[in-house]
């Protein structure tokens, strides 16, 4: 029993602390002169003969100037809220979970302080649970000898008042089961326990788990049943990331090891959903959503390091799949559709608290997928209304509240995964892609990536489709693939170890990553077919992506093939966008290979540096078989020549 241990200790911790006042008190408080007071009084009314404690005379709630809180043993792993359960009543427990709601911080009556209106005398009622019931007769001996029925006024000055706060948590989203409802619990803090949290945090909680004690009228109709509440003695905020997750992190040798294997980024992509038939860039843009970029701050400034990806596409292409993979993947992410939510249970409602009437704030999904994911299913059907509420999170991180006279920045340090359809359902061809997309631009450019994913009849592609699929439904699982996919735990501890890398961006490549940037928007400019707005928030999407792929590579640098595959991925994405199906059919690899060469031919210059032209390929999302390829055929048709040493491509004039 907890609470009785509490007594016990507080009760030793009084033995042995001094009496009162034994040398002058250079700074006095209002209740030190009261407790002076009361002594000197307690001195006049007795004989001087007469020596008597006053702690048999006075609560010792009233004269106690200290806190008595256990700690847990630090080999306690914290429960989640659905496994604290009746036997756990009047034990110490540990519990984690998210803060949806915090009220502000009140002062709570402890010891009730009243006074005799015919005798004088104090009376005094310590109150240990959320409610009480004041005493109105005096049981002074006075009174009950005189009869003269003395009535009791309560004394603000002399009851004890202790900081308060009502805390409420609800679990995180690894610890629900699938088709579950999160649970809640309410915690009380009182003292030093206050004002240590706020709505979206993630905390470890250590308390005594307690009924709630309720008098008269609604004990009664309560009945059998009570309800409960966490008595708080320890809090701490996890603020971390993903450290509190039950998931242990990989050592460093193990981690090097992986991350040295041969296409190891191949395989990892393709260990991601490998129930769903291709996709294979979909899936290296999801992969690196899940380890996130490096968060860059200078001076008040916030650059985010977190990824946001909407895929688009026709129905069928198991864009909701994804999804829902991503959710179960994820250490830290909140699920939600466009049509289910609106713009306040996105970010932050003002809820009126039942206990003192005020209006609080409540996070809503994006403030508990803090420092995770969020996947926006449906993104398409939302309100232009509630889909305006998330620009702030999304490049910002935060959520500013202005409401019901509540004024507050919360935080949403939240990657953004969304998925919609075309505005008419399916892609249609006859429009043109901004007709198509129908999102704003201001929207658009916060993202990252945008895919379109396009549901085109093939021959050869719909009969693999179509075997996978069957060999899927059949037996439950994915068909034999050339490269093994890794186990879904063992990839969740690798993200996890990954994300403790911070890489950082050398000197040297600073002149090719403004020199790609530089061709980005030249290219934009002169492609009238570009549907995309660019601007410098796709340099720093390069820069994110890279710094994720220098994550996965479990290194400390950005290097010059993780900027050429973000590169690559930045092309794909837009290629998907500008796809046309009589230009594709017309059109070879290696004729589109042949034009970025040429391209790069200065003018009155016949020759091209051989690496720079092999990185430019590649950076437009060509391979290196491609590439050769190209080369060899049009050295036979005597376009150009290389050197012996493969370093100069020299045009035959």
């Amino acid at each position: 029993n907890t609470v009785r241990y509490t007594k016990l200790f507080s009760e030793a911790v009084s033995d042995i602390l001094p009496d009162y006042q034994q040398h002058e008190v250079t700074h006095k408080d209002s209740l030190d002169v009261y407790i002076h007071h009361r002594l000197l009084l307690e001195a006049r009314n007795r004989g001087s003969d007469e020596i008597r404690d006053p702690k048999n005379q006075y609560p010792p709630e009233l004269l106690r100037r200290f806190e008595l809180s256990f700690l847990p043993p630090t080999n306690q792993k914290p429960l989640s809220i659905r496994k604290i359960t009746a036997d756990r009543i009047g034990t110490l427990v540990t519990v984690r979970g998210t803060v949806t709601r915090a009220t502000e911080v009140k002062p709570a009556m402890t010891v009730a302080t009243y006074t005799c209106d015919q005798c004088g005398s104090e009376t005094y009622q310590p109150i240990t649970g959320v409610q009480f019931t004041p005493i109105d007769m005096c049981p002074s001996k006075e009174c009950q000898t005189n009869k003269s029925g003395g009535r009791l006024y309560l004394q603000t000055r002399g009851s004890k008042f202790v900081k308060f706060q009502d805390v409420k948590i609800q679990e995180d989203s690894d610890q629900v089961p699938v088709g579950d409802t999160p649970r809640t619990m309410t915690l009380l803090c009182k003292g030093e326990n206050t004002r240590l949290c706020q709505p979206g945090d993630h905390i470890n909680c250590t308390g005594v788990f307690l009924p709630v004690q309720r008098s008269g009228f609604r004990a009664m109709l309560g009945g059998l049943m009570s309800d409960t509440f966490l008595q708080v003695h320890s809090l701490t905020s996890v603020k971390k990331g993903f450290e509190e997750s039950n998931l242990e992190v990989l050592p460093e040798e193990e981690a090097r090891a992986l991350a040295a294997e041969r296409l190891f980024y191949d395989k990892l992509a393709a260990s991601l959903a490998p129930e769903i038939y291709g996709h294979d860039d979909v899936k290296k843009a999801l992969l690196l959503l899940l380890v996130g970029g490096v968060d860059k701050q200078s001076q008040g400034m916030k650059i985010r390091g977190s990824l946001n990806i909407c895929l688009m596409g026709d129905p069928g292409v198991a864009k909701s799949q994804l999804l829902s993979y991503i959710d179960r993947v994820a250490p830290r992410c909140q699920y939600t559709t466009g049509r289910g939510s609106t713009g306040v249970g996105l970010t932050a409602a003002v809820m009126k608290d039942p206990i003192t009437g005020e209006m609080i704030l409540e996070g809503g999904a994006l403030v508990l997928a803090d420092q995770g994911i969020c996947c926006i299913d449906e993104f398409d059907k939302m309100n232009e209304s509630d889909r305006t509420a998330i620009h702030e999170v999304m490049e910002q991180q935060t959520i500013s509240i202005a409401k019901a006279g509540i004024l507050t920045t919360l935080n949403a340090r939240v990657s953004i995964l969304a998925a919609a359809n075309p505005a008419y359902g399916r892609y249609n061809t006859k429009k043109t892609v901004e007709q198509n997309i129908q999102l704003p631009a201001a929207l658009l450019s916060r993202f990252d990536l945008l895919w379109l994913i396009r549901d085109k009849p093939d021959a050869n592609a719909d009969l693999r489709l179509a075997q996978h699929i069957t060999y899927v439904h059949q037996h439950s699982t994915h068909p034999p693939r050339d490269v093994e996919p890794l186990d879904p735990d063992l990839m969740k501890r690798y993200i996890l170890t990954c994300k403790q890398k911070n890489p950082v961006i050398p000197e040297s490549l600073t002149e090719y990553i403004v020199y790609t940037y530089v061709e980005l928007r030249k290219e934009a400019r002169e492609d009238p077919r570009n549907a995309t707005f660019t601007s410098a928030r796709n340099l720093l999407a390069v820069l994110r992506l890279a710094s994720a792929l220098a994550r996965l590579r479990f290194s400390d640098a950005v290097e010059r093939e993780d900027i050429d595959e973000a590169n690559r991925l930045m092309e794909m994405s837009k290629a998907s966008l500008i796809d046309d199906e009589t230009t594709t059919r017309r059109t070879r690899p290696i004729d589109v290979i042949y034009s970025i060469i040429r391209d790069l031919q200065g003018a009155g210059a016949a020759v091209v540096k051989f690496d720079e032209a092999r990185q430019r390929c590649i950076a437009k999302g060509f391979n290196i078989d491609q590439f050769n390829e190209c080369i060899e055929e049009y050295e036979r048709l005597n376009i150009w020549c290389m050197n012996a040493a493969r370093t100069r491509i020299s045009f035959i004039q």
